[in-house]
């Protein structure tokens, strides 16, 4: 890697690595190593926010089979320096440290406000904020709980990972049908962004999960960016310390 770089910080979501079937996810996974090649001479900091993998599950010595070219090239990028921050997402929310310790990644858990470059971001997958949507947040409770998750640790692998993958499968139909925006006052995440700008002022609102690509303005002064997904779209974001874009790779 390059150490000539511009500044530039990445953001990118919903690869969900895993589905629906090998072949295309292995086609899916190459196409995500040939972005992250694409961008390595100037990323300065990279951001991937959640749902990287659709179904993952930590064993205190065992992780789920694949995924070593993209886990390949997190850890390039850490070990020349770039941090690369992970966040978790409803399809993934069971990592406990192996990409930290492996990766070198640094691992978030919950939505981050933080500075770059002069501006205040919001940045986090998206699960379960705003209003509505109480079955997803009981459930979201539950399988945080330390008591589940050691219990299911119990489980063999070929089992545990198996039915891990099982459920995350099921909600495939779902997310392939919620590709339309619903409207400002239907949208919790915008609903989220307008809370929180009830208390401070944020440039730029960062997430995942919602699977479809948005650019829209929260306020005049604030702007909503949903990062899409890497099953359909291919889309990802990148702040210069100037402009915020909404890209897409190849096309």
């Amino acid at each position: 890697m390059t150490e000539t770089r511009s500044g530039k910080i990445y953001f990118a979501s919903d690869f969900h690595l895993g589905i629906p079937d090998r072949v295309s996810s292995l086609e899916r996974e190459k196409r995500i190593i040939r972005w992250l090649n694409s961008i390595e001479h100037d990323a300065e900091e990279i951001y991937l926010v959640g749902d990287l993998f659709d179904a993952w599950f930590e064993y205190k010595r065992v992780v789920p089979k694949g995924f070593v070219r993209l886990l390949a090239h997190i850890a390039a990028f850490t070990d020349n320096g770039i941090p690369v921050h992970v966040f978790t997402g409803n399809h993934d929310m069971w990592m406990f440290g192996y990409l930290e310790e492996e990766c070198g990644v640094k691992l978030h858990k919950q939505p981050l406000h933080l500075t770059l470059k002069g501006k205040k971001f919001v940045i986090g997958h998206g699960d379960g904020l705003g209003p509505g949507d109480h079955r997803y947040k009981f459930i979201k409770r539950i399988f945080r709980s330390p008591v589940l998750q050691w219990l299911y640790a119990r489980i063999h692998p070929n089992t545990g990972i198996g039915l891990a993958d099982f459920f995350s499968r099921s909600g495939y139909d779902k997310k392939e049908g919620e590709r339309t925006w619903l409207g400002d006052d239907k949208e919790y995440l915008m609903q989220y962004c307008h809370e929180v700008l009830k208390k401070e002022h944020i440039d730029f609102f960062i997430f995942g999960h919602r699977h479809l690509p948005i650019d829209k303005q929260a306020s005049p002064q604030s702007r909503y960016i949903n990062l899409g997904d890497w099953l359909r779209y291919n889309t990802y974001a990148v702040f210069d310390g100037e402009t915020l874009s909404l890209k897409t790779f190849e096309g």
